[in-house]
């Protein structure tokens, strides 16, 4: 590590070495520090149980915010694949076990209008589903080109748009509304209204519009708003990124924890904990903003201590759980498995989480990422036919686990299998794999265990809540959304104007600040 370098990052996460792979092609000396002995941060694949060959995306699972422009830009020997099912959601209903297959792509339009028509007894619902997300696509299509350009006004946005309607329902007015002018069944409504929820603490009719946020990120994704399956698991992104920036001379230390940032604008200095210091033109902070507020001693922002709100449950399988629908388990566990997600149960669990309950019945939804991408097993997994499952439970914030964390935990992992054995003829415990040290493969996370392992203040996976991806005031149109109170601080990480998410926007925008004001990046006119 040399005294000074051009940029010095703080953290080593997908965004700070995008980052890094920017300025590094554009000339600059740049120094990655991260606070962990491995890099990548929620992006590492890790070998979660112990004797098993399985690489698990341990924190974060799918990807649908990166843009092809990062991938290609930077090179990347990096792709994704998409999941054959959108999503399957088993309905118990009058006793009688049911389930709603969303298809992916117009070859399974039929099976898909025939799963609706048998839940909700007509066609009502599935024409209404496609002309929501055909309105879905086009707000995908006119924000998507604008989120590695300097925020734009809300007033362009809209314009770009061309559709003041559409608009209103998706910007100006709660995401619930527009959910239930469009279908009336509960369990459409609440597969449809998951993606409001997804990592942020909120409910259907919240007037901070915070849901309709999370819902336009899960949507807008290179235009489609499809989620993909990263081959070789997150940790292969990790790993691509990692080479790029070394090919072209960035310097990356790891076990290198940061205890302060000191700057009058124009320089910096950053000091490490074990006393050593080195100095830069620029700082870019890829940690969330409540650390970098306690990095440079500043007054931490208005935002920063709301709360993450979900579980991470991890397994290793020995064979996929037949279903009492009688679905197929490789079709039903090859999209997103809803459960308990309707409109009602994730309004009432959310009631029960906010009054400092933890729900009886907690909803989420589980991924299969081997039925898409076996390579992250080894041989002999793959033979034998184990698979890869990962829990997503909503409405659990942090606060929940604060007095009791163990036990919370334990309670929660219960509840949210017990959830998923409901719609099974196998229970899931039955058909986990064994370990060497003859334990079954499975691992829960909670908000704590995020905030304790990977640094994200009460476990808040989009470091603060997500803001509109346009500038929202005068004073922030033309600019990257990643400045700071400090002129050569930037953020580069989730907590970015157009953060969150595994996507890299708020590096490489980070990056584009920083050659703007070295005068090697023209804003647009």
């Amino acid at each position: 590590m040399k005294d000074r370098y051009d940029v010095v990052i703080i953290g080593g996460g997908h965004n700070g070495l995008v980052a890094a792979a920017y300025l590094g092609r554009a000339g600059k000396s740049v120094l990655v520090l991260e606070a962990l002995d491995t890099l990548g941060g929620a992006t590492a694949s890790v070998r979660t149980f112990p004797g098993m060959d399985a690489r698990l995306s341990r924190y974060s699972y799918l990807v649908s915010l990166l843009p092809d422009q990062i991938v290609g830009e930077l090179d990347l020997p990096f792709t994704c694949a998409s999941r054959s099912v959108s999503s399957y959601t088993p309905v118990s209903r009058n006793g009688h076990d049911t389930g709603l297959f969303v298809g992916r792509g117009a070859a399974t339009d039929d099976e898909t209008a025939a799963s609706f028509r048998a839940l909700t007894g007509g066609d009502t619902e599935w024409k209404q589903w496609q002309s929501f997300y055909d309105d879905c696509t086009r707000v995908a299509e006119a924000i998507a080109p604008t989120l590695l350009e300097p925020l734009r006004s809300r007033d362009e946005m809209r314009s770009r748009l061309d559709d003041d309607a559409l608009w209103d329902s998706m910007m100006e007015r709660p995401i619930g509304e527009t959910i239930e002018a469009h279908f009336t069944d509960d369990v459409v409504q609440g597969v449809v209204l998951t993606d409001a929820l997804i990592g942020s603490f909120t409910h259907a009719h919240d007037p901070s519009l915070l849901g309709n946020r999370c819902f336009l990120y899960h949507v807008v994704g290179n235009g489609t708003g499809e989620w993909k399956v990263p081959i070789g698991g997150m940790g292969a992104l990790v790993e691509a990124l990692l080479s790029s920036c070394l090919g072209l001379g960035v310097e990356v230390q790891t076990s290198a924890p940061v205890s302060a940032l000191r700057t009058d604008g124009k320089a910096a200095e950053v000091e490490l904990a074990d006393g050593r210091r080195v100095s830069a033109s620029y700082v870019l902070s890829n940690a969330a903003p409540k650390v970098l507020s306690r990095l440079l001693g500043d007054d931490p922002v208005a935002d920063a201590t709301v709360e993450g709100c979900q579980l991470k449950i991890n397994m290793l399988l020995r064979k996929l759980p037949r279903l009492k629908s009688g679905a197929d388990p490789i079709q039903a566990f090859a999209g997103t498995f809803h459960i308990d997600e309707s409109a009602m149960q994730l309004q009432t669990a959310y009631d029960a989480a906010a009054a400092g309950i933890l729900p009886d019945i907690l909803p989420g939804e589980v991924y299969c990422h081997t039925l898409t991408d076996p390579s992250i097993l080894g041989d002999d997994l793959r033979r034998s036919g184990h698979q890869t499952l990962t829990l997503f439970g909503l409405h659990a914030p942090a606060a929940l686990f604060d007095a009791d964390h163990d036990t919370m935990r334990s309670v929660a992992l219960a509840r949210s299998l017990a959830g998923l054995n409901a719609y099974l003829v196998d229970p899931i415990e039955e058909c986990l794999a064994i370990d060497v040290n003859g334990q079954p493969c499975v691992e829960v996370k909670s908000p704590l265990d995020l905030e304790h392992s990977v640094n994200l203040p009460r476990g808040n996976i989009f470091h603060r809540p997500l803001r509109w991806p346009f500038a929202v005031s005068d004073d922030q149109v033309g600019r990257w959304g990643v400045e700071t109170d400090h002129a050569n601080v930037f953020i580069c990480g989730a907590g970015a104007i157009r953060g969150g998410a595994v996507s890299g926007i708020p590096g490489h925008n980070a990056a584009k600040a920083v050659l703007e004001r070295e005068g090697r990046v023209q804003p647009p006119t």
